[in-house]
């Protein structure tokens, strides 16, 4: 965990300064901003043509499935047995 921290920029001071529980609602918007964070990151990262290419990826073409179920070892594997 210590090299998290490190490669963070965190010091062990940070993660020791809160006492007590923590509710569910900050557990809530860290987790929230913790995600926003990320995909800024993400976005910094990824040039213009990346980022069209994973906004679209769910309307992307696929080709239709060739073939059926049988395989080419099927009657082997019935002979076999």
């Amino acid at each position: 965990m210590s090299f998290l921290r490190r490669i963070l920029g965190r010091r062990e001071e940070d993660s020791q300064d809160r006492s007590g529980p923590v509710s569910d609602d900050e557990v809530e918007t860290a987790e929230r901003e913790y995600e926003r964070e990320v995909l800024r990151s993400e976005a910094e990262r990824l040039d213009e043509l990346r980022q069209r290419q994973l906004r679209y990826a769910d309307r992307a073409w696929t080709p239709a499935p060739q073939g059926g179920d049988r395989r080419a070892d099927d009657e082997d594997a019935a002979r076999d047995s």
